[in-house]
């Protein structure tokens, strides 16, 4: 294996994949979500980033090929397992999240068994489309935890009717309390939108890559 660029940037995303996740084991809220977000954003572009350095400085290699795809599920499959967790189960994010999960482990489960068929599965320009919109959606909840603990914050010493008060409109808005509600409540609704999409063009990726494999469960396939 040759450490050219596009390789080198391919190991730092697998690596910052877990990173997303100890941001919250090191960090307070709203900061962990700041630092994970951060650091989702810069890999997620380095996935681009790589395959076209590779094609323009004729670097592809079998190593990439191979860490490519793992580095972009292990971004999507433990930021999923973060946003799962802080949401409190939610199922807006439960549901499609659990579609994703399961059409990862299926279709890694599906090139195991192809072996040195498994070129069979090539990446498709809809799991590409869908990877996008994962990440793009896993981004958006991210900010949405920065919002909803940018107003946690602001709301420190005000009791409930002081907060409702500035929410309403009726006492001065000094702290931004409502644009940061406002701002988490779009986010969330945006990020869950997206969310669904990805699960929706996810699952029938997924369909698609079993339908190519079917031929080879047949008892006299070679």
């Amino acid at each position: 294996m040759t450490w050219t660029i596009p390789n080198i940037l391919t190991v730092l995303r697998l690596l910052a994949a877990p990173g997303v996740a100890v941001m919250f084991l090191y960090f307070f809220r709203p900061w962990a979500d700041w630092l994970a977000m951060l650091l989702f954003v810069v890999a997620a572009i380095t996935d681009w980033f790589d395959g076209y350095l590779a094609r323009l400085w004729k670097q592809e290699s079998r190593f990439g090929a191979m860490l490519d795809p793992i580095a972009d599920k292990a971004m999507v499959v433990i930021a999923l397992l973060v946003i799962t967790g802080f949401s409190g189960m939610d199922p807006w994010i439960l549901l499609p999240a659990t579609v994703i999960l399961f059409r990862e482990v299926f279709v890694s489960g599906l090139r195991e068994f192809l072996g040195d068929k498994a070129g069979t599965l090539k990446v498709t320009k809809l799991a590409k489309w869908k990877t996008l919109l994962q990440m793009v959606a896993i981004a958006v909840l991210f900010a949405k935890g920065i919002f909803e603990h940018n107003l946690i914050e602001r709301t420190v010493g005000m009791d409930h009717a002081t907060v409702q008060g500035v929410l309403s409109g009726g006492i001065p808005d000094e702290v931004g309390l409502v644009w940061n509600m406002q701002a988490a409540i779009y986010t969330w609704w945006i990020g869950v939108g997206l969310l669904w999409i990805a699960a929706a063009l996810t699952l029938v990726s997924g369909i698609d890559y079993f339908r190519k494999s079917l031929p080879f469960f047949r008892e006299d396939t070679p």
